[in-house]
């Protein structure tokens, strides 16, 4: 008896601890998945790794390769109007014919009141001379196709740039928030210091929370950069197809240190790899070859055909001997619209009009690549120039900030002083590490101008 109330005592316990049981270990496996992915969600990624994952996730490179995929298709229907032309047909026609009696004469014709007819004809044409007009338009679409490649590359430069220039600001701003960091750590040492100093009665309440305000303005510093970090976050995910969520670390950025050669050199570079310039020089021949496509309308064309022919007046249209003909011809045809000669001059007056425009739109492009090479130099050997500086202000900042340090401590200078000191030195720190990334930004920028980028 007292054995089975032991036994019925447990019960509770075993049903209880079951329960336990399927409630721990979801929840458990729940928590690690949310873990992995959490920490799935971040990822440390490099400048060559993200222009690759941006290039292949585009849309705006897949729309691309559709136009191009357009032009090629565009240029085979062109060489496919030079192959000769057939076509076969074959009908039937029955003739009623009430009035079927015709006298000539003293002589009578008289028809059958009703007859079939099947006609069957296949002919195969070909243009022996069109005054080159095909081989003008298989000229032409080829280089319209060649544009359309290029067009592609100039989606691929702006991309990769767009994802140079988006990892970059991501960085300028990881970097900034690093000082931020550091700054905070800081000044909340120089705080409780200054309490310390307080209630010695070495400081005046005032000074305490001038640092204490400081504080205040390196945090709101620090909420505007986290606000700039999740926006740029954002923008690059979507530029390189990953999750929306994904926090993005950037690793390490090379030196923007790199050797500067002369001006004319980047120049001479644009001038042979800009890709609008090479898109003129196309277009310059595509305009060249419609003005030889429009004189062509004035030369005579010869062209040959040869033809065959089923013609059966019975009214089974299986063939039978005697009850059909089967004549074949061959021809050459010359024609010749001489109305041209007078039609077609304002024709290929427009023709060359157009052509100067786009040789003008080349000499103003030229302009501009050469301003905008002369421009992105320029920035960049500024921004190589203010490393240096900020290197040397950094240098003096901190010397600066350790006097102030070591005469606030003996209670010569005051707390502002102290606080201007770490403020001029915290400043400085920023303006290096946006410094840095500003010259690593403006030299892909000249590398951009001069068509190399992606080369």
């Amino acid at each position: 008896m007292t054995t089975q109330n032991n036994n019925t005592d447990l019960h509770p316990l075993r049903s209880t601890f079951k329960n336990f049981v399927r409630i721990l270990i979801p929840a458990i496996l729940l928590t690690l998945l949310l873990g992995a992915a959490a920490k799935a969600q971040d990822r440390t990624i490099t400048l060559d790794e993200a222009i690759k994952l941006g290039l292949d996730n585009s849309k705006v490179l897949k729309l691309s390769k559709s136009k191009i995929d357009q032009a090629v298709s565009q240029y085979n229907q062109a060489k496919d109007q030079a192959l000769p032309t057939g076509s076969a047909s074959f009908d039937y026609n029955r003739a009623q014919i009430p009035a079927n009696k015709l006298t000539l004469g003293t002589q009578s014709l008289s028809l059958p009141s009703s007859a079939n007819a099947y006609l069957g004809i296949i002919s195969l044409n070909e243009t022996i001379f069109g005054g080159h007009k095909l081989r003008y338009a298989k000229q032409s679409t080829e280089l319209l196709t060649q544009v359309a490649r290029l067009d592609g590359d100039n989606d691929k430069d702006q991309i990769t740039y767009d994802i140079i220039n988006a990892y970059y600001n991501l960085y300028k701003v990881l970097q900034s928030k690093k000082v931020v960091e550091q700054n905070l750590s800081s000044i909340d040492q120089q705080i409780k210091q200054s309490q310390r100093f307080f209630e010695q009665g070495l400081v005046t309440k005032n000074d305490v929370l001038r640092f204490q305000l400081q504080r205040s303005n390196i945090e709101l510093n620090g909420i505007d950069l986290e606000t700039n970090r999740k926006i740029i976050n954002y923008d690059l995910n979507i530029l390189l197809g990953l999750n929306e969520g994904t926090q993005l670390t950037i690793a390490e950025i090379t030196n923007a240190d790199k050797p500067v050669a002369p001006l004319s050199a980047y120049i001479d570079t644009a001038m042979s790899n800009r890709i609008e310039v090479r898109q003129l020089d196309l277009r310059t021949k595509v305009s060249e070859v419609n003005i030889k496509n429009i004189e062509a309308n004035s030369v005579p064309t010869l062209g040959a055909s040869v033809a065959g022919y089923y013609v059966d007046v019975s009214s089974n249209p299986i063939p039978k001997s005697g009850s059909y003909i089967t004549p074949i011809t061959i021809g050459l045809g010359l024609k010749w619209n001489f109305s041209s000669l007078w039609t077609n001059k304002n024709k290929v007056a427009e023709a060359r009009i157009q052509r100067e425009e786009t040789v003008i739109n080349k000499n103003i492009e030229l302009d501009n690549v050469k301003k905008e090479v002369n421009q992105d130099y320029q920035n960049y050997t500024m921004a190589l120039d203010k490393i240096k500086l900020l290197q040397t202000s950094i240098e003096q900042a901190g010397e600066n900030n350790k006097i102030l340090e070591s005469k606030y401590k003996s209670n010569i200078a005051s707390a502002t002083d102290r606080a201007d000191a770490e403020t001029l030195l915290y400043q400085a720190q920023i303006n290096l590490e946006l410094a840095k990334a500003d010259a690593g930004l403006a030299y892909y920028t000249l590398i951009k101008s001069t068509g190399k980028l992606n080369k």
